[in-house]
């Protein structure tokens, strides 16, 4: 491969965590270059749901060409409430090798893109990294902005150090309790610490030029209904983390995927409704008591 230069033993590794599959932290151990699959239901290769220029995001993402989303289908978190569970809990699209990834990602840059947003992309970084090396080689500008739902392996993402400019978990869960119940992943408080912290060592405290993000951490965090006190403790962490740390505080829940119809009067009844507007005003006041950097001041 023409574009691995330094990065390839890191490619190399990558794709060795497919078998048995550890690549992210439910460490499934299925075979997936032979055909297994696992929790998240991909192969090796990605598989792209759809991409384009994306005018729904953070202005600083959008600035005037939009933001390059290439959503990839599947997922390794599986969150119970998912507002894209048609492409997330299965793995429908066309799979792209490498160069046909570096194809799309330079094509949305063509068209104007500030950058190339890889929407859920942990559960196949290694297909990723290696496109993204290709592309880079063959003259990609623009930030890779790496939008993921925080569940991650540590020892993987440093694989990405130097191959992402912009991260951007999304925050979900402070406690197990909460994790477990909608996302079967207990751990996953633990697991995003660990992971926002890594992502901020590579990149640092988002930087913002002619209102355009070039590099650093952005996190979002989506406001749960009764999830008050999980917003605190998530918001008090990134501040501990760095007093600047960008973060979007969203109020756009909304039961979807599995938290509809009877499920409300069932195990996800107390997340069938959308937020009070007192509980996200509530999180984003925290945020700016912390002095939190905010994308939507209250």
């Amino acid at each position: 491969m023409s574009g691995r230069g330094e990065f390839g033993e890191r490619l190399d590794r990558l794709r060795s965590l497919l078998a048995p599959c550890v690549l992210c932290p439910r460490a499934c151990g299925v075979d997936r270059p032979a055909g297994e699959r696992g929790f998240c239901g991909a192969g090796p290769q990605a598989v792209v749901a759809s991409a384009g220029p994306h005018f729904g995001e953070e202005s600083c993402l959008v600035g005037r060409g939009g933001s390059g989303a290439i959503f990839l289908a599947g997922c390794n978190l599986g969150c119970v409430f998912c507002q894209n569970d048609d492409i997330s809990h299965q793995v429908v699209g066309e799979e792209m090798p490498a160069a046909a990834l570096v194809r799309l990602m330079r094509s949305l840059e063509a068209r104007g893109c500030e950058n190339i947003n890889l929407v859920t992309p942990t559960h196949v970084t290694g297909a990723l990294a290696e496109a993204i090396v290709e592309a880079r080689a063959a003259g990609l500008s623009v930030p890779i902005v790496w939008n993921s739902s925080a569940y991650e392996s540590v020892e993987v993402l440093r694989l990405l150090d130097g191959l992402v400019e912009i991260y951007m978990p999304d925050f979900k869960f402070s406690r197990a309790e909460s994790a477990e119940r909608y996302c079967s992943a207990a751990d996953y408080g633990d697991r995003a610490r660990a992971a926002v912290t890594e992502m901020y060592r590579q990149v640092g405290d988002l930087v913002v030029e002619e209102g355009v993000a070039r590099r650093g951490l952005l996190v979002r965090h989506l406001v749960m209904p009764g999830g008050a006190q999980e917003s605190r403790e998530i918001l008090t962490f990134l501040a501990s983390l760095s007093p600047r740390t960008f973060v979007n505080v969203m109020g756009q829940y909304r039961p979807a995927g599995k938290v509809r119809g009877a499920a409300a009067s069932g195990a996800f009844a107390a997340i069938a409704r959308r937020p009070a507007p007192d509980e996200i005003l509530d999180a984003r006041r925290h945020a700016l008591t912390l002095g939190l950097r905010l994308d939507k001041p209250p």
